[in-house]
């Protein structure tokens, strides 16, 4: 046990010092003008910072690549210099041998490889750093992708999800900026969502959730994911083969109307936000396969996002407050949708929503660009220091995607003209009345468990009060400023006391305590307390003079 703990002190002492050293090579700038940005200062980064964060985040390794993925979907924390270098991030690695990989599938599904498949390709289709892929076939005929997890790559991931949090909760300790955008609570939400990732079987279910929702329409194929191959290291799923969405002239030459497919697989990613609440969270075009016959192939379910009904809610006050220009009501969404643990000047967020609203005022629903206008929402909470729960991040990141694949498909695609009737339905679905008398039911049953409730609640409230052990607790989270400002004063206060009483006290001294001789030393101990009484004076007058900062 000693030997375990030694060890990991150890791995933690080096991984810290590869990060410590990948950090000094491509440099601090981008740390710190980076904190600049994302508080609101006026200053941007030059080409190069946001280049050196990604360089240092690919030396890094998995987990740290992963980071700057995650990193790039959030336009809420990051300016869009960054977020534009963080996107060119390669997730790609050199391949593991061949027989390592049979090791784990013998592993795995506990036969070997020739009593599995009729045919495995020993050369990868693709390697990234969780894992790598490989073509296969089913004694039936049936044509497979292997996704196969790296040997040792949960455990790296591990240690280094284990330093970032150290390395947060220190920041959280040290630095108003750590603590006011509660990095501590940022790094844990990335840690569920590269863990769920290393988790080959929530993938796998994953995408018989997306088969389901979308069973009823024939345009797109969702691969079936074979169970009897399948474990926490190895997912097997039937193949897909196409041209991806992006190759265009692949497209053309097999005829395919870009046009429609782009409203097409617009529509798709649209119902799983608006109807489903269960939605891809990387609609990439690396993701999208056009078949022979049209149909999309949909792949990689590792990362995908969930709206529960209260954020649905929101998103429909949100679009009624845009509709109606009604920046008290925006001001209200912002605030419960944004996190932040800074207190919020509603004056001035509503100043810089009116402002926002102006611009887009009067501009016809085609010629409104999505992007640009969630781009600027952004700008405002990044501003007052607000950001995104993971889910709506990854909403919002999913929307800027895939109006980026259908303006590659199409240059006169505009998202908004596809959004409208989806979102239509949403307002109308929160608002109908089917919804309101559900409401009510559940409403009515927690006003009856809480009339049953109530009398023990109360009774015990008595009581402790009258045994003397009531207690009530409070946050004072709000308190922090003014218990800084009380401190400082006391402080001051007790310094000017010691002044005082050290010049008195020398005074009362000198004319009392006169030993003989004392008649040559009395310049120095008196020039000794002037300088001392100066020196806490001047001293004390700099902390009550000194500009404050902000």
């Amino acid at each position: 046990m000693m030997n375990l703990i030694s060890w990991r002190k150890n791995f933690h002492l080096n991984r810290s010092r590869q990060i410590a050293g990948a950090l000094l090579t491509h440099g601090w700038g981008f740390l710190r003008n980076n904190n600049e940005a994302v508080a609101g200062g006026s200053s941007r980064p030059t080409a190069a910072r946001p280049a050196h964060l990604r360089l240092a985040l690919e030396e890094l390794g998995t987990t740290f690549i992963k980071l700057g993925q995650i990193l790039s979907t959030r336009a809420d924390l990051l300016p869009p210099e960054y977020l534009a270098e963080l996107t060119k991030l390669q997730d790609s690695a050199p391949p593991v041998p061949f027989d390592v990989i049979r090791e784990t599938l013998v592993s795995e599904l506990g036969q070997p490889i020739e009593s599995v498949f009729a045919e495995f390709d020993t050369q990868p289709l693709a390697a990234a750093s969780i894992g790598q892929a490989h073509a296969a076939t089913l004694p039936d005929g049936t044509e497979v992708v292997v996704k196969i997890r790296r040997p040792g790559v949960v455990e790296s991931v591990n240690e280094d999800l284990e330093i970032l949090k150290e390395l947060a909760a220190t920041a959280h300790r040290h630095l108003e900026f750590a603590d006011r955008y509660d990095l501590v609570g940022l790094v844990e939400e990335f840690s569920q969502t590269l863990r769920a990732e290393l988790d080959y079987i929530r993938e796998g279910h994953s995408a018989e959730r997306f088969a389901q929702n979308l069973a009823g329409d024939p345009g797109i194929h969702v691969p079936r994911v074979f169970w009897n191959f399948t474990t926490a290291r190895v997912l097997t799923l039937e193949r897909i083969r196409g041209i991806k969405i992006n190759d265009l002239k692949g497209l053309d030459k097999q005829g395919t109307d870009r046009r429609r497919l782009a409203q097409y697989a617009t529509n798709i990613v649209l119902k799983m936000v608006c109807e489903d609440g269960f939605f891809h969270a990387d609609p990439h075009p690396g993701n999208f396969f056009i078949e022979q016959n049209g149909t999309i192939g949909l792949i990689d379910f590792g990362m995908v996002g969930v709206l529960d009904e209260r954020t649905q809610e929101l998103l429909a006050d949100l679009l009624i407050a845009i509709n109606h220009q009604d920046a008290d009501r925006l001001v209200d969404v912002f605030l419960d949708l944004g996190v932040t643990r800074k207190r919020i000047d509603r004056a001035l967020v509503r100043r810089d929503i009116e402002r926002l609203l102006s611009t887009y005022w009067g501009l016809p629903l085609g010629e409104l660009k999505v992007t640009a206008l969630l781009n600027d929402v952004f700008s405002i909470m990044r501003q007052h220091q607000m950001h995104l729960p993971s889910n709506l991040a990854l909403l919002l990141k999913t929307v800027i995607m895939i109006e980026g694949l259908g303006v590659n498909l199409d240059p006169d695609f505009r998202l908004t003209m596809s959004l409208r009737p989806y979102t239509e339905r949403l307002v109308l679905r929160q608002y109908s009345p089917f919804r309101f008398v559900r409401s009510f039911g559940r409403a009515s049953l927690e006003f009856a468990k809480l009339g049953v409730e109530l009398p023990q609640q109360l009774r015990r409230i008595v009581g402790a009060a009258e045994d003397g052990n009531l207690q009530i607790g409070m946050r004072p989270e709000g308190f922090g400023p003014v218990i800084d400002r009380l401190e400082r004063i006391a402080n001051r206060i007790v310094l000017g006391v010691i002044a005082a009483a050290f010049i008195n006290g020398l005074a009362i001294l000198s004319s009392v305590y006169r030993p003989p001789g004392w008649e040559r030393w009395a310049w120095v101990v008196f020039a000794f307390g002037f300088l001392s009484a100066l020196v806490l004076g001047i001293y004390l007058a700099w902390t009550i003079l000194r500009p404050k900062r902000t």
